[in-house]
């Protein structure tokens, strides 16, 4: 049997940078913006709510965007992202999309990103979101696995849950106790020397 190179495949929002949509209701004050895949597994509703939610307050991308370029990454996200990216291959799967997601990648020192899309109309309204593919996380990490990978995920939240499942190995990071609960299958783990723990054996294998 041939080695398995392995790689990381680590989803976003919770696990290496802020929610996103949090962020945003906490500067705007709309509290129906706090939900995340962490509270609603059907992300289509998920994001149909949060489009009709901007149409209604009149927030354009210039603002959502405004709020990001305030955002740092989580402390010791940097450092973990650094000592992966020494050690493997890391590609990180999130559901956001790459306008909302570039000025995050530049502080995270751009590790690969696999995402989505926006629509924007010339007023800078979002109008709709393009997602590459259905349960794009899943079909990577497939894709990777079928390139020989052993491939060891890691996410928070129901949208990943798929993802981790279908990895050699899925880690839980920080997960909502319903999250974890839901799923007692995968380990989960509430900081970086915790993950480390973790795969440091994986990446010496």
């Amino acid at each position: 049997m041939s080695h398995k190179i392995p790689i990381v495949a680590a989803d976003l929002e919770g696990v290496f940078t802020p929610e996103i949509w949090i962020a945003v209701a906490e500067k705007t004050g709309i509290e129906k913006l706090r939900l995340t895949t962490r509270d609603i597994n059907d992300y289509d509703l998920l994001m149909k709510g949060r489009l009709n939610i901007l149409r209604e307050h009149g927030l354009t991308l210039d603002d959502i965007q405004a709020v990001i370029a305030t955002l740092q990454p989580l402390p010791g996200a940097l450092e973990f992202v650094s000592w992966v990216r020494s050690r493997t291959q890391l590609i990180v799967l999130s559901d956001t999309y790459t306008e909302f997601a570039a000025p995050l990648m530049a502080k995270l020192g751009y590790p690969t990103l696999f995402c989505n899309c926006l629509t924007v109309d010339e007023k800078r309204n979002i109008v709709g979101y393009n997602i590459r593919i259905k349960d794009g996380k899943k079909h990577a990490v497939l894709a990777l696995k079928g390139l020989n990978f052993r491939v060891i995920a890691m996410g928070d939240s129901y949208n990943d849950t798929t993802m981790l499942a279908a990895a050699d190995v899925g880690i839980l990071f920080r997960p909502p106790d319903n999250v974890a609960a839901e799923f007692p299958q995968f380990p989960v783990t509430r900081t970086y020397a915790e993950l480390r723990v973790h795969l440091e054996p994986l990446l010496e294998e």
